[in-house]
């Protein structure tokens, strides 16, 4: 004879606070790692502003007089 149980008894868990917190801890871990990735990739960037444009005079150089 086969047992007959009822369908809230049937399931094998539920989502509760526990499984809730561990959920949203992962996210914030998450979130985390990327800012200090993003972080540490602004800081290993080569900076772009202290490249001259070329054919400009260099800082403290006249441009050449032509006429």
């Amino acid at each position: 004879m086969t047992k007959i149980v009822p369908e809230d008894k049937a399931r094998q868990g539920h989502w509760g606070w526990h499984a809730l917190r561990i959920l949203v801890v992962g996210l914030l871990l998450a979130f985390i790692a990327w800012g200090a990735v993003e972080i540490y990739g602004e800081m290993i960037r080569s900076p772009t502003s202290d490249q001259s444009v070329p054919g400009a005079p260099a800082a403290g150089q006249k441009p050449p007089q032509g006429g």
